[in-house]
C-alpha cells in the first residue's frame, strides 16, 4: 500500500503470496516458505521410518501448525499410504502446560509422534514430555525443534529424533571445510554475540547482503543512489551464496528458495547443547518440494495441490 521496498527475513506463510498479495511487487521473502517445512519433515519420516502406521500429531492451533499438519498429511498420503492419524493435539497460543496433549498422544499408542510446536513452547513441551517418557514410547519428528536459538535446547533433549530447522539452516551445516561462507559467518556471529546463530540470524544476514548487492549494482548502472524500482529489478532473479547455501529469488513471486535441510539430534563434546548429527543430514532440492512457476493458486496452498496432483502414490 505504501509502495515501499520491503524484505521479510521470515514471515513465510504460503497464504501471503498465494492469496493476500498474489502479485507482489515491493515485497520479498528470503527464507523458505512455510509449506517446505512440513514437506521436508514428512520426507525425513518417510525415508527413516517408512513403516510407521499410527501417527499422533501435536501442533500449535494457529496458521503455522495447520500448515504443517496439512503438508505432513499430503506427503504421507503419497509416500506412506498405510499410515493413519490416531491422535491430534492442538495447543492454543500461549499454552505453557502441554501435559494433556502429551498424554493424549501417548494414550493413542502411536508408532510416531510429529510436532510443529516451536521456540520456547517447544522447549517447554519437550521437557514436559521427558517426564512422561514420551520419547521412549514412540518415535518423534519435529518440523522446527532446532529452529530456536541453539543454546535454548538442553543436553537432556532426546537423541536420534528428527529435529527440524524450519527447512532452512543449522549453523553446523554446511561444514566449514565444505562451505567457507558458513564457517566465517558462524565465527563472526559467535565472536560478537557469544552464541551461535539460528535460521533467522542466517536469513537476516543473507537478506542484508542480497540487498547490498542489488543496491551496489543499481548504483553502477544508474550512477547514484538507486530508487526502489531499480533495486527491485535487480533482486528479481538474483542468486547469491549465503551461509546456508545458494539462495534464489524467483522473479514471479519474489520468494527466496534454498535447498531444504533437516536432520537428527545428537549430543557432541564440542557444544553444550545437541546439534544435527553431521553423519545424518538430510538435504532436499527445493525445486522438488515446492510448486513451480505457473502452477495455479490452490487450497490450502499451491504446493499442497501440486503434490496432490503430481506426486505418485508409493505402493507397498
Amino acid at each position: 500500500e505504501l509502495k515501499l521496498l520491503t524484505i521479510f527475513v521470515d514471515g513465510c506463510t504460503d497464504f501471503l503470496f498465494d492469496k493476500a498479495v498474489p502479485n507482489p511487487h515491493y515485497i520479498f521473502r528470503i527464507t523458505n516458505m512455510q509449506s517446505a517445512d512440513g514437506v521436508t519433515c514428512a520426507l525425513g519420516i518417510a525415508q527413516t521410518w517408512p513403516k510407521s502406521k499410527r501417527i499422533a500429531h501435536i501442533h500449535p492451533d494457529y496458521s503455522y501448525g495447520r500448515n504443517a499438519f496439512d503438508h505432513l498429511k499430503i506427503v504421507m498420503k503419497k509416500l506412506m499410504p498405510p499410515a493413519e492419524v490416531v491422535s491430534e493435539g492442538w495447543p492454543k497460543l500461549g499454552t505453557t502446560d502441554f501435559s494433556s496433549h502429551i498424554t493424549k498422544a501417548i494414550a493413542a499408542k502411536p508408532d510416531l509422534i510429529v510436532s510443529s510446536v516451536w521456540g520456547g513452547d517447544y522447549v517447554a513441551m519437550y521437557k514436559q514430555a521427558l517426564r512422561y517418557g514420551m520419547f521412549q514410547k514412540a518415535k518423534f519428528a519435529s518440523t522446527i525443534a532446532f529452529g530456536v536459538a541453539p543454546h535454548a535446547i538442553g543436553k537432556d533433549h532426546p537423541e536420534g529424533v528428527i529435529a527440524g530447522v524450519h527447512s532452512n539452516y543449522h549453523f553446523t551445516y554446511p561444514g566449514g571445510d565444505k562451505w567457507p561462507l558458513n564457517k566465517t559467518f558462524v565465527e563472526k556471529y559467535h565472536a560478537r554475540f557469544n552464541e551461535y546463530p539460528n535460521f533467522q540470524a542466517e536469513g537476516g544476514y543473507t537478506a542484508t547482503y542480497m540487498l547490498k548487492s542489488a543496491i551496489e549494482k543499481a548504483n553502477k548502472i544508474g550512477g547514484g543512489w538507486p530508487d526502489d524500482e531499480a533495486i527491485i529489478a535487480l533482486l528479481e532473479g538474483m542468486m547469491m551464496a549465503g551461509p546456508g547455501g545458494y539462495v534464489y529469488i524467483r522473479p514471479d513471486n519474489h520468494q527466496g528458495y534454498k535447498d531444504a535441510v533437516t536432520g537428527f539430534s545428537k549430543n557432541v563434546a564440542e557444544y553444550p547443547f545437541p546439534i544435527l548429527d553431521p553423519a545424518r543430514i538430510i538435504t532436499i532440492p527445493i525445486r522438488s518440494i515446492t510448486a513451480p512457476p505457473g502452477w495455479p493458486k490452490g487450497e490450502p496452498t499451491s504446493t499442497y495441490t501440486w503434490i496432490d496432483k503430481t506426486w505418485p502414490v508409493v505402493k507397498a
